[in-house]
């Protein structure tokens, strides 16, 4: 078991205990969503549409990019006079996994942006002229798109919409300033968004995450658990995050593990006193661990519309029921 560690999200708990701060973790800024697309089941022809209906400009980063008609449509774009700029990224064997994308769409003169060598580019966004962003978990790489558990969301509001096309021209440039707007939540810098997300809740909590790899966000979690929320973590079984599970199922909170052959687990969202469509959800790129929350470039965006929180809490709790406890 482990030892007791006073990280950020034991501090909120204890203030939390004390009547403290609950009111601010509560009034968390939120962006209004217009649409939400479940994967696999919705599949990817919204990205398509929206890049074909593009007529000025297009702003995509993207972690890994192999969808062959992602690039193509993307040239095709290009082609027709619009300003098409991809951030790919070169950290941890980007530079090879997006090698083909980037001579695909250099040779159509898509200006292509590699993101710096030493900072993991993990987010997965799209601006379409200005007026509509597409912000996800999924990676564009065709083969895995019908097998695994993303989520997409499309945000139309002016001000985040200025916040992305700001924060997306400074990573270009290499400056790395960050804008922030609503409900948009970056890395670095991520982790006390998202542990007073956690600490809002009062009833529920639903968890889907790709990694568990985080002191302060599974102390968020045993915090929640032990003030009353019925929380539930549903992931894809991987033994190396065993031992911060057993954390967390030690603490009362409810693990459910999927093998990889029923369904991938790469979603990153919670949904917060999910009820029908009334309640909170985050969705993003962002997995607990240490380098997603504090160093890499990762997006999410929180929300109360009802079509956002009905689909995640729709889905988390059916692979929730789909998976097996863990003990």
């Amino acid at each position: 078991m482990k030892t007791l560690r006073i990280t950020s999200a034991v501090l909120l708990a204890c203030s939390l205990a004390v009547g403290v701060g609950l009111s601010s973790a509560a009034a968390a800024a939120v962006s209004p969503l217009a649409s939400v697309w479940t994967e696999p089941d919705a599949g990817y022809g919204f990205l398509y549409a929206a890049v074909a209906s593009a007529r000025h400009r297009i702003d995509l980063s993207m972690y890994e990019l192999k969808d062959p008609t992602m690039v193509s449509d993307l040239g095709a774009a290009a082609k027709r006079g619009v300003a098409v700029t991809v951030i790919l990224n070169s950290a941890y064997f980007g530079t090879s996994k997006n090698a083909a994308a980037a001579s695909a769409l250099s040779g159509e003169h898509v200006h292509v942006v590699w993101a710096p060598s030493g900072q993991i580019f993990h987010a997965k966004y799209m601006v379409v002229d200005n007026a509509r962003a597409y912000i996800g978990s999924g990676n564009l790489v065709n083969y895995d798109y019908p097998s695994t558990r993303d989520f997409w969301v499309l945000d139309t509001n002016p001000n985040d919409l200025h916040a992305l096309t700001t924060t997306f021209t400074n990573d270009v440039r290499g400056t790395g300033t960050t804008a922030y707007a609503g409900g948009l939540v970056w890395s670095p810098g991520s982790t006390t968004a998202l542990i007073n997300l956690i600490a809002s809740a009062h009833h529920t909590l639903l968890v889907e995450n790709e990694e568990m790899y985080s002191y302060d966000i599974e102390d968020a979690l045993v915090a929640a658990r032990h003030r009353g929320v019925a929380v539930t973590v549903v992931m894809t079984r991987d033994s190396k995050y065993y031992s911060d599970l057993s954390t967390l199922a030690a603490a009362g909170v409810s693990v459910r593990l999927l093998s990889s052959s029923q369904l991938y687990i790469h979603a990153k969202v919670m949904c917060v006193d999910c009820v029908g469509s009334r309640g909170t959800a985050l969705v993003s790129s962002i997995n607990f661990s240490t380098s997603s929350l504090s160093y890499n470039r990762e997006l999410g965006v929180i929300t109360t519309s009802p079509a956002v929180v009905a689909a995640v809490r729709s889905a988390v709790s059916a692979d929730a029921a789909m998976g097996r406890a863990y003990h």
